[in-house]
Parts: C-alpha cells; sequence; structure tokens
C-alpha cells in the first residue's frame, strides 16, 4: 500500500504542475479556435492524474480493484468528491496529454554523458487470442524479440547511469530497434556515450549518431572483428544489466503491461502513469562509481 506521505508528496507536485498547464493549455485553445466549452467535474486534473499514478506504486493488480477497494475505502475523505468507477475511467482519457508533459518536463532525469538503450515488448493479448483481439487491431502488431513472437507494441527507453528516465518511445512490436526515426527522437538531448546491446547494431545509426555528438557502444556479433576498446567502456558495458532491471521494474511493479486494456487511450495512459510513478521511487537501479575515474573517457 502507498505510505500517507507519499501521495501527499506526489498530489502536491502534480497539482503545482496543473495549475501551469491547465492555464496554457486553455490560452493555446482559444488561440487556435479549437476551445470548447469546459464541464467542470467533480474531479479536477490534478486529482485524477494522482490517482491514476498511485495505482503502479499500489500492489494492486486491476484498476477496479484498487479503485473500488483502496480508493473509496480509505481515501475518502482526501478525494472528498470522489465519481464511480465508470465515470473516473471516462474522466482518465483527459489526463493523456498532461500526463506526456509533466512527464516529459518533469519527470525525467539529468544526461549524465553515460546513457543506456534498450527496448521492452508490451504484448496486449496471448498469441492464439491475435485473430479475436478488437481493442488494438490496426494499430498493434506483430513483432519478435529473444523470447519469440508477440503482438502488441515496443517501449523504448533512455536512461542515466542513476536509473533515471531521459526519453522514451513507443512504437508498433514490429518496428526495429534501429529504425533511424526511432534512434533520432530518443537521442535528441543526450551526449556522450550510449551503451545499448546487439540489437542496435548499425554502422548507419552508429556514425549518425557520432556526427552528433554520441558514441554508440555495443558489444560485438560472434562474426566480428575485435576493436580496442577504452577499459571504462568494457566495464560500462557490462553493466547494461541495468537498463534491464528497470524494464523488470516497470513491468512487474509499475504493471505497464496486461491484457484488460478496453481502449488504446487508456493504455496510454496506462503506460505514461506507470512510467511517472516509476520516476518517484526513492531508490532505483543505479550505478555506483567515481565519475572522476571516468573523467579522461568522456571529456
Amino acid at each position: 500500500m502507498i505510505l500517507s506521505n507519499n501521495w501527499l508528496e506526489i498530489f502536491c507536485e502534480i497539482d503545482d504542475f496543473c495549475m501551469e498547464f491547465e492555464g496554457e493549455w486553455n490560452r493555446t485553445l482559444v488561440a487556435s479556435g479549437d476551445k470548447k466549452r469546459i464541464r467542470s467535474s467533480s474531479l479536477c486534473l490534478s486529482e485524477v492524474m494522482t490517482i491514476v499514478v498511485m495505482f503502479h506504486q499500489s500492489g494492486y493488480r486491476t484498476f477496479k480493484e484498487y479503485y473500488i477497494k483502496h480508493i473509496r475505502l480509505h481515501l475518502c475523505r482526501e478525494f472528498p468528491k470522489l465519481v464511480s468507477y465508470n465515470r473516473f475511467v471516462e474522466l482518465m482519457k483527459g489526463a493523456v496529454v498532461p500526463l506526456l508533459v509533466y512527464l516529459q518536463t518533469r519527470r525525467f532525469g539529468k544526461v549524465t554523458g553515460i546513457s543506456f538503450i534498450d527496448s521492452t515488448l508490451l504484448r496486449v493479448c496471448d498469441n492464439h487470442r491475435i485473430h479475436n483481439h478488437k481493442v488494438f487491431a490496426g494499430i498493434a502488431k506483430r513483432g519478435k524479440c529473444s523470447l519469440g513472437w508477440f503482438f502488441g507494441f515496443k517501449l523504448h527507453l533512455i536512461v542515466n547511469d542513476q536509473g533515471e528516465l531521459v526519453s522514451f518511445a513507443l512504437t508498433p512490436g514490429n518496428v526495429d530497434d534501429r529504425d533511424r526515426q526511432v534512434i533520432a527522437s530518443l537521442t535528441q538531448k543526450v551526449f556522450g556515450k550510449l551503451f545499448g546491446d546487439k540489437g542496435y547494431l548499425s554502422q548507419d545509426r552508429f556514425i549518425e549518431l557520432y556526427q552528433r555528438g554520441i558514441q554508440l557502444i555495443t558489444k560485438l556479433k560472434k562474426n566480428m572483428k575485435n576493436k580496442l576498446m577504452f577499459w571504462t567502456d568494457k566495464v560500462l558495458l557490462r553493466k547494461r544489466a541495468l537498463i534491464e532491471s528497470i524494464n523488470d521494474e516497470l513491468k512487474n511493479m509499475c504493471q505497464i503491461e496486461h491484457s484488460r486494456h478496453r481502449s488504446p487511450i487508456n493504455f496510454v495512459v496506462n503506460l505514461l502513469s506507470g512510467l511517472i510513478a516509476y520516476s518517484f521511487f526513492p531508490k532505483k537501479p543505479s550505478l555506483n562509481f567515481h565519475r572522476e575515474l571516468l573523467s579522461p573517457v568522456l571529456a
């Protein structure tokens, strides 16, 4: 269960963000001529965002059980204007853009010059139910990874050496990890050394990143000639399991992957709120080393 001081910290930070975001968002709609009548809701935007983020730290396996058995029973004083579960699911759809902006502007970590890149699959159904699956028909795609074939999406992540999220991208399951657009989008603010697995081996991607001040470092395949590498790069390359541990926490603790989605929009809400919930973890997988030892190599 969530500790009382933890949810209060999350709410205060999200509420401060919403006060700035909603004013700017309404001005943008007015300027573009798309502003519509805003109907007041019992729950404000910051309360909706806080509840969906808290779910990923609660330990509950389903959001419905969490909302009915925890929020409505134990946090009714903290959220005095709670709505029904069905109404709350409708309100979640309006939190997609605020969650995305909040994640990108407030919860991403600092680029330190040492980054790790990886992708993880997000299944939306069992392989035997692909032909009967309707929620993500035409959106999700079949893909193949080291675990075999799957139907769903790929979450591409870049994290720093402190285990903090730096950037992310969501693609259909059939998109290659070395896709030019995906790599370019992920590495917009990255510099220094970028460590990845063999799936990122590409001479074209290496040259493109190197010209932008990013050195892509991966392990070599068995049929490739060995190349000289700084000892620090070899050590950091062995620490690439850091991002794999983060993917494991995102799936098993933050539950960004499950097959109970009934709407693509709520799938995105679940993913964004899960990433935000992870950013609030007090202890993240990280590397413990003295950066002074690596300063000559990173310079």
